[in-house]
């Protein structure tokens, strides 16, 4: 079997158990690994028992060193990781990804789990159409503006934010959405995993959801009332 010049491999988002058989065999088959922290891919190299050569591919690392990156998989079969879910998205292993494609380099995907989706099933919200927004900008007037556009939506929104900013991120939600029910995953499928729901404007105490690992925060859509009642 030929391999691809970069195969993307979703990993596990908490739990090394969720690591599928083939994301396994995809990693072990690579020769060199493209990561977004080292510290967190060594962890899962040594659950796997191997040792690769690893290359940073963060927001910092510059074209030059990307494009070196890519004259380098002309003759190596490497994975792209991110930190924990699926690469590329909401994370800088697009850009690696993208220039492999421009370069007409082989690419190949490996699906997996995603904090994205793990948190719209445990969310309980109608999500047959919703839109992930990634990290908005840390400014309160930078996030109403974005959310703001949302204001008349009915897509449930995904996004995801720092365990000691996501209070202030539902505070501009519910200045730019108005009430809406959300729903607060922490530490998705790790041994200390939360979900806690609330409606907008209220924000849960500290003592409610502590501010520690990571949450994905999701933002049920706006409900249209039916059969001339008021959406309850």
């Amino acid at each position: 079997m030929i391999l691809p010049a970069l195969t993307l491999v979703a990993t596990p988002i908490g739990n090394l158990g969720d690591l599928s058989p083939r994301a396994a065999e995809a990693l072990t088959a690579a020769e060199l690994w493209f990561v977004e922290d080292s510290r967190v891919s060594s962890r899962l190299a040594v659950h796997l028992g191997i040792k690769r050569p690893m290359r940073l591919v963060t927001d910092y690392t510059d074209d030059t060193t990307l494009q070196r990156y890519v004259s380098e998989l002309a003759t190596t079969h490497a994975a792209l990781v991110t930190d924990g879910g699926a690469p590329g998205v909401s994370d800088p292993g697009a850009r690696l990804c993208d220039l492999c494609h421009t370069a007409g380099l082989a690419v190949d995907a490996v699906p997996g789990p995603s904090a994205v989706i793990d948190a719209l099933m445990l969310s309980g919200f109608y999500a047959q159409r919703f839109a992930f927004l990634g990290f908005l900008g840390r400014k309160h007037g930078s996030m109403v503006s974005d959310l703001t556009e949302f204001a008349g939506s009915p897509l449930t929104l995904v996004l995801f934010e720092s365990p000691h900013r996501f209070r202030a991120l539902l505070a501009a939600a519910g200045e730019a959405l108005g009430p809406r029910r959300y729903a607060l995953c922490r530490e998705l499928t790790k041994l200390h995993q939360q979900v806690y729901r609330s409606a907008l404007p209220t924000l849960p105490a500290d003592t409610e959801v502590p501010a520690k690992g990571e949450v994905t925060v999701v933002i049920e859509g706006l409900r249209r009332p039916t059969g001339g009642s008021n959406p309850s």
